[in-house]
């Protein structure tokens, strides 16, 4: 095993495919002579030159579409955005090409294209800088939606999104950039929709993706020393949606709360609400409840952030909430 960053692992995966397949290539805004806004890209301009790793003009649709017209002639493209706030200029490429071409065409064009980037909250980003839009994207058939909270789980999910033959949304945050981790010496590849229990428990499972995932497990240690034992799923990918680990868990804790950095309304909390009241009801022992931002823009001051976002303290009152209930 060796220890890298987040950023490392997403490099890479993507340095990986590359050397692999020669269809693979790299477009966005700086991730060539820069060698990436947050430097994922280090280093790939010099191995694979301009004609794989290319800087693109600040023009998100203009980008995207063309990365899709090359994933229809066979070719295999990355996609960078700077920030999935800046997706939303691309947004009609992504859901009205990418997303529809292989049914629109009765199979006749598939697009294996991944758009990635970073998503949420940064740290005093603002309101247009801020958000999630990981349940919009989850909206639509015809995409895969991929949201990692670490090293190792980035790397073995960027890998199978760059196979895979449809359009794959890989989001990732920029607050676990430096983040660090283990991950194995030889090649790994992991599945696409399928969750993972990263903390065991028998009282409250907990379901979460990305930086909340490690939030939560921040959290719950303080749980721990009042007795009562957290079971967290990090969901990994929230389309598909890998609702089958969620009920297992539900029969044995009884109790789900439900961790996710974006607005309440129409979000995947909801529907993993959804599932589970359809599914495993009679298990239940407490309702279900739903830690999500606030109802409202992100502001700018670092303490207005902290009361929007999930924070600990929101988290041990809704765990306790359906523990002693």
């Amino acid at each position: 095993m060796k220890k890298i960053t987040f950023r490392q692992a997403l490099q890479e995966a993507m340095t990986e495919e590359m050397r692999r397949d020669s269809d693979v290539f790299l477009m966005g805004e700086e991730v060539a002579e820069y060698n990436g806004a947050y430097k994922v890209s280090q280093g790939m301009l010099q191995e694979f030159g301009p004609e794989r790793v290319i800087d693109t003009p600040i023009s998100e649709l203009g980008f995207a579409g063309l990365g899709i017209g090359a994933a229809m002639n066979g070719l295999k493209p990355i996609i960078e955005f700077m920030t999935f706030n800046f997706s939303l200029v691309a947004i009609d490429q992504v859901i009205n090409s990418a997303a529809k071409m292989l049914y629109m065409s009765g199979g006749q064009f598939p697009v294996p294209i991944v758009f990635r980037g970073p998503t949420g909250n940064a740290g005093m980003l603002s309101a247009q800088h801020s958000q999630n839009f990981e349940n919009w994207y989850a909206n639509c058939p015809g995409l895969k939606v991929i949201i990692p909270s670490n090293p190792y789980d980035a790397k073995g999910l960027l890998k199978a999104a760059i196979r895979d033959p449809d359009p794959v949304i890989f989001m990732e945050s920029e607050l676990m950039y430096g983040d660090q981790g283990e991950i194995p010496e030889e090649e790994y590849v992991l599945p696409i929709g399928k969750a993972n229990i990263v903390q065991a428990g028998k009282d409250v499972t907990l379901v979460t993706f990305g930086k909340m995932t490690n939030i939560a497990l921040e959290t719950i240690q303080m749980l721990h020393q009042e007795g009562v034992e957290v079971e967290v799923i990090d969901m990994q990918t929230v389309r598909p949606l890998d609702i089958a680990t969620v009920i297992t868990s539900v029969k044995k804790t009884n109790r789900l709360v439900i961790v996710e950095e974006a607005w309440p309304l129409g979000s995947i909390a909801s529907e993993i609400t959804y599932q589970v009241q359809k599914h495993a009801f009679d298990y239940l022992d407490a309702p279900i409840l739903k830690v999500n931002n606030t109802d409202t823009p992100l502001p700018y001051a670092p303490t207005l952030i902290q009361e929007i976002l999930p924070n600990p303290d929101k988290i041990i009152q809704a765990i306790k909430t359906v523990f002693y209930t």
